[in-house]
């Protein structure tokens, strides 16, 4: 209750309980709850009629409108009497956003008055650019055009199917998700949605056509064996699988999946045979092949090392080699040989840990590994940890170096001791250090990667039982409780401060953790970092230069494409850089983190952390983008698509009262027959000294909620058939404010992403008392927020208020889907901080990219949304009145009078407070201050103070319409998808309560969305059938001309051999990369040679390669050293059987190696292939020197000469 002796006493209770207490801001979490019912029915619009505003006349400036960081392309108002005729009949309301049992509605009705347009100033006008209308469009103008392989997902339908990680072979794209894996074929990532085998899954409805596997355990990492045609992933139960990936690839199963044929089966022995539908059989999950238990945590990073054998990391800084022999021999293996093939690679394992620990001293790092990367150059392998890295030999696992993220060499000793046994033992010591320290059990958080994890809670330790507790606990009982709530607030608040001090003192190396890193062509590594640090080091960790692009946001992500290095953020933008760290573009990718890029058939795949997977075309930037761009807008009414609903908003400052339900139905139930959203704001739920305190202290550990709250919810629940007709999605409370929204059900699959936010404007900025709590939903692609506010009370805080609105609006951060899904989507820790790092400073990055970090990262994130909607207790009151004027003029119904000594109207008109935004015509009497339980207008208070009554309670709202545009001045389309009318705003009079008065507004709401599907079409169709672009294409599949020095060499024991390798073009740079293609033995003179490939390609361990790649320069040639090395442990394995090192293999070898060729950015490459044979007589060598070359080509029919390209292998999209 504002303005009595009771605010005041609550006000002075608040200042004495909580005296000294920090201004620390709280951390926001959304509390959300979703279903998945559906109903469907129909119900009859009403429309009300009301006068037109008197503020009608009140200009809104115009001004630009600032780009969006939207995933939607980019990019109020109430109907007067001139606009009541309005033909909404393009826009007839659709059947299942209208409740059930109602006739259907009459055609020719439509919105009445609901008052006139703006009663504020544009957003051009006296408004800041942080309040401008976010700009949409039919295609972005700020970034390339962008293939949309998998659309945005609304959140609620990911549950147990967040996508973490993709990675890309020739033909296929890759996605590792919670319970298992999918891909998608490359040939078909143009066709229409058809959900998974023709049948529509919510989240994939719009998705290129895709297959899934069998359900797994949550899958961490991916790696594509491009040599034996498989994918390995690691998952979080610590098993590697593998994947072949000729699954479902050939064009006639295809074809005939998708036509529905049958396919004749032989039946079991004595049985006709049997026809199966080969659609079924195509679309059935597809499993696993080999697989085995690789560690005991999760596999957090997996690599194939340049010699085949796989190398996998874990928790702990446990590292593990998987020998490729090993491997091998288990593939070969029969399906019913599963457990022999797990164990015969299982006892093969080489724990790298174990090996560097020496009487319990190891080493490396006993943190988690982050990334493993190989060095194909120098046939080494980096390992990253959070704050150091370890260079190892990948031919003879030795560990070469251990440096830290300066660059600086370390000498650790850590005493965790060895392997996993170690990684327990630090463990348990780490959990002692804290018992100790702070009398508590349980792990520490931060400790293991469990953020990466699925959100699957672990259980704590009890605490441990202890005399002095409980006597603390007593010690505490003798406290006053206002003293304990103060205690509480500020040690949390004091935890807070620590974390929000991050990055300074004793928390310097936490913003420096290690996030990815990348090898690019030139043979430099590169390394991302939490406080969006980009460090560039040689091939001996070296540290070579340093680059923040983008002001502290932190890298996620890597991938490279020819001379070019492509950034993924936390914030949802993509970099792209040359070899030497200049930008070349930068755009804004999603509107979430981008947890992974990857490179495939002409395009860079980004997946950001709601699920949504883009391709971004290798060319860009290029003249294609532009001619993209223009044809896709010209073709935007075949991909356009409108709907509309309807919206009730709902706020009513209770004063810690509990109405009857008989109130509740008069306030919403009433009114809610035709809306397929209600959104209710509560205000003065609970206002207790002792309750704000509390509430304080909970926020400060992410707690919010109360049982008053909870009472509220079920109760605004019966009055609209929760459970029947409408399902709560949302709700957030801050002490004694409360917003809950509800969905009716036959419109749920179209609404999501539910996230929500609080603000504190009391006391301190850290009490609840006043403040707004918000939630943010996405419905048909749009972003709507609703921000229910309690400002300043009093008749001359109105300054107070204004700047109570201005920081609610500039500092409301939802929970976004990081905060709750982060393991479930993968994200790292780093990304939940953004927005506080996003205020401190913003982000800036040159370039010359159309939209710079800078205005995105300090815009407000009300800013970003299609639709806002303010309400609640504004308290706002009439000035230059008396009580007895306002009384007479009241009961006249005299408003329009009135309305100019309304505080509110005075201040949007100067331009002071809710800047760019609208209200509806007031045709209903103030709705504060009345004496409870007297009905009518003679309930205005009559006490002592006779508080002027005044409208206090108020809906402000803007959409996608620039300046004071109405609905008939803007027609709802792409470049303004949301148009917006109030159709109904008054006040529930007859409901006595409280000392305010129920208000509530409803929206008819027109929404042009998106078909992700059509449009996909339309991309491919535009690609393959435009001649420019087709023209453009032809030009960048052209190849610098290379030659290489010879295709035959001969090597005897410690011989080598050089391959010179020549760019005959003068303008081009050519970037080469050397891989073998297979191994075949030879016994004796005449036999068939038959190669089988190591993993991904990898040398055999006799033969070196350097450098394996490399770039040449116009007219320059590049040396590479062919030699033999001998090479014998007590592990080395013929044929998959041990030897001892005194059992040499005696046999011939000849490896044919492939050279790869393509300019600095082609989109396709040629090959060369060299046969090295080595030979272990003089004999044999001049045997050899005659018919070896021969015999190769005999038995590789695919060879020709060795110095001309001899394959081109397309990567067009």
């Amino acid at each position: 209750m504002d303005g009595g002796g009771n605010e005041n006493k609550v006000e002075d209770e608040d200042k004495q309980a909580l005296a000294g207490l920090s201004s620390v801001p709280n951390p926001h979490r959304a509390k959300v709850q979703s279903y998945s019912q559906q109903l469907r029915g129909e119900r009859k619009l009403h429309h009300r009629q009301g006068r037109k505003h008197s503020l009608d006349d009140i200009p809104a400036g115009g001004g630009s409108r600032p780009l969006s960081s939207s995933d939607d392309d980019f990019s109020n108002y109430s109907l007067d009497e001139e606009e009541a005729t309005l033909d909404l009949k393009p826009f007839t309301p659709l059947s299942e956003f209208v409740a059930a049992g109602s006739p259907a509605a009459a055609g020719s009705s439509s919105p009445g008055p609901g008052g006139g347009g703006g009663s504020g100033p544009g957003a051009g006008g006296k408004g800041e650019a942080i309040f401008k209308v976010p700009m949409r469009a039919a295609v972005h103008p700020g970034r390339p055009p962008c293939l949309e392989l998998r659309p945005h997902p609304l959140r609620e339908t990911q549950v147990g199917k967040f996508l973490r990680n993709i990675a890309c072979t020739e033909t296929q794209l890759w996605a590792g998700q919670e319970s298992g894996v999918r891909f998608w074929r490359f040939d078909r990532i143009y066709d229409p949605g058809c959900g998974l085998g023709g049948k529509v899954r919510r989240g994939d409805e719009d998705a290129a056509p895709f297959h899934e596997s069998a359900s797994t355990s949550p899958t961490f990492c991916l790696m594509v064996d491009a040599a034996n045609g498989l994918v390995w992933s690691g998952h979080k139960d610590g098993k590697i699988r593998s994947w072949k990936t000729d699954q479902y690839c050939a064009p006639a199963a295809a074809s005939a999946a998708s036509a529905g044929e049958q396919e004749v089966v032989d039946g079991a022995a004595g049985q006709p045979p049997q026809q199966v539908d080969a659609a079924a059989v195509a679309n059935a999950p597809f499993k696993e092949g080999l697989s085995w238990q690789a560690h005991k945590g999760p596999v957090l990073s997996m690599v194939m090392s340049s010699y085949g054998d796989l190398w996998s990391g874990s928790e702990g800084g446990v590292i593990k080699i998987w020998p490729w022999e090993s491997i091998e021999k288990s593939l070969s293996l029969k399906s019913e040989e599963k457990r022999m093939a797990a164990l015969l690679v299982e006892r093969s394992a080489i724990d790298l840990r174990s090996q560097v620990t020496v009487n319990g001293n190891c080493s490396i790092s006993s943190s988690d590994v982050k990334c493993l990367l190989s060095d194909n150059i120098r046939a080494k392998l980096w390992c990253a940890q959070s704050l150091t890295f370890s260079i190892w030999d990948a031919r003879t696992k030795e560990l070469l170096r251990v440096f830290n993220i300066d660059g600086q060499t370390e000498n650790r000793v850590d005493g965790s001791g060895g392997g996993e046994k170690g990684q327990q033992q630090q463990q348990q010591q780490q959990q002692q250090q804290q018992q100790e320290s702070s009398g508590q059990g349980g792990e520490e958080g931060g400790a293991t990667p469990q953020e990466a994890l699925p959100a699957v809670p672990e259980k704590p330790e009890k605490p441990a039982k202890e005399g002095k507790g409980k006597s603390g606990n007593k010690k505490e009982k003798g406290q006053g409780f206002l003293q304990r709530s103060r205690n509480a607030i500020m040690g949390a608040a004091d935890a807070v401060r620590r974390v929000a001090t991050r990055g300074t003192n004793v928390f310097v190396e936490d913003s420096k953790k290690t996030e990815a890193i990348v090898m690019t062509a030139d043979g430099m590594v590169w390394s991302g970092c939490t406080n969006g640090l980009i460090i560039q080091w040689d091939g001996n960790g070296n540290r070579v230069q340093d680059f923040n692009l983008l002001n502290g946001t932190p890298v996620q992500c890597f991938c490279t494409f020819g001379t070019r290095l492509y950034v993924g953020y936390t914030s949802g933008i993509i970099q792209m850089l040359d070899l030497e760290g200049h930008l070349l573009q930068m755009w804004v990718a999603h509107s979430n983190p981008v947890l992974k890029l990857a490179v495939g058939k002409g395009y860079v795949y980004s997946l950001a952390s709601h699920g949504g997977i883009r391709g971004w075309n290798t060319l860009s930037p290029s003249p294609i983008d532009q001619i993209l761009r223009s044809e896709l807008a010209g073709k935007e009414l075949t991909y356009t698509r409108k709907d509309q609903f309807r919206v009730l908003i709902g706020t009513w400052n209770v004063g810690q009262g509990r109405p009857s339900q008989e109130a509740m139905m008069a306030w919403l139930g009433s009114t809610a027959s035709d809306v397929g959203i209600v959104v209710v704001g509560l205000q003065e739920v609970d206002m207790g000294a002792g309750f704000l305190a509390m509430s304080a202290a909970k926020e400060t550990v992410g707690l919010e909620g109360s049982a008053i709250g909870q009472w509220w919810l079920d109760n605004i629940g019966k009055a609209l058939g929760e459970g029947s007709v409408f399902e709560r999605m949302g709700s957030r409370q801050l002490a004694g404010l409360l917003v809950s929204l509800w969905v009716r059900k036959n419109m749920r699959q179209h609404v999501g992403d539910v996230d929500a936010g609080a603000v504190p404007c009391g006391f301190g900025r850290a009490i609840g008392n006043k403040g707004g709590v918000g939630l943010r939903i996405r419905v048909r692609d749009r972003i709507m927020c609703f921000v229910n506010c309690h400002l300043a009370a009093h008749l001359e805080a109105v300054n107070r208020r204004n700047a109570d609105f201005d920081h609610i609006y500039r500092n409301m951060v939802f929970g976004k889907p990081t905060i709750p899904n982060a393991a479930a989507a993968g994200v790292s820790s780093s990304s939940h901080t953004l927005k506080s790092d996003k205020n401190s400073g913003g982000g800036g990055g040159g370039g010359n990219n159309n939209n710079n970090g800078s205005s995105e990262d300090t815009k407000p994130e009300l800013s970003d949304a299609d639709m806002v909607v303010f309400f609640g207790d504004f308290n706002y009151r009439l000035f230059g009145i008396s009580y007895d004027e306002a009384r007479d003029f009241v009961s006249q119904r005299c408003f329009d009078w009135l309305r100019e000594r309304d505080q509110l109207r005075a201040e949007m008109k100067a331009g002071r407070v809710f800047q760019g935004m609208h209200e509806a015509n007031i045709t209903f009497p103030p709705t504060y201050k009345f004496e409870r339980n007297v009905p009518g207008l003679g309930g205005y208070d009559s006490g002592e103070k006779k508080r002027i009554p005044a409208w206090c309670d108020r809906v402000i709202f803007r959409d996608t319409r620039p300046g004071s545009a109405t609905p008939s001045q803007c027609e709802c389309s792409l470049e303004c998808p949301v148009v917006s009318a109030v159709i109904q705003y008054e006040a529930v009079m007859e409901v006595t309560e409280s000392d305010h008065k129920p208000v509530r507004c409803k929206f008819h709401i027109q929404v042009a969305h998106t078909d992700r599907s059509v449009r996909r079409q339309e991309f491919g169709e535009i690609l393959k059938t435009n001649e420019k672009i087709q023209s453009l294409l032809e030009e960048s599949r052209v190849v610098p001309e290379t030659a290489i020095s010879t295709n035959s060499i001969a090597l005897q024991n410690q011989d080598t051999a050089i391959l010179r390798i020549t760019n005959k073009s003068a303008a081009d740079k050519v970037v080469f990369r050397i891989y073998c293609e297979g191994q075949a033995n030879f016994k004796d003179e005449g036999d068939e040679a038959e190669y089988h490939a190591r993993g991904n390609h990898g040398f055999p361990r006799w033969l070196e390669v350097t450098p394996a790649a490399g770039i040449i320069k116009p007219d320059n040639s590049m040396e590479v050293s062919v030699h033999h090395e001998e090479f014998h442990t007590l592990e080395d394995l013929v044929d998959g059987i041990p030897q001892n090192w005194w059992c040499e293999d005696t046999r011939d070898k000849e490896v044919i190696l492939v050279v790869v060729v393509q300019g600095s950015s082609s989109t396709e490459v040629t090959t060369h292939r060299v046969h090295v044979r080595h030979c272990l007589s003089a004999k044999t060598l001049c045997a050899d020197s005659k018919s070896g070359s021969r015999r190769g080509q005999k038995s590789d029919p695919r060879q020709q000469s060795g110095s001309t390209n001899d394959s081109r292998s397309s990567q067009k999209p």
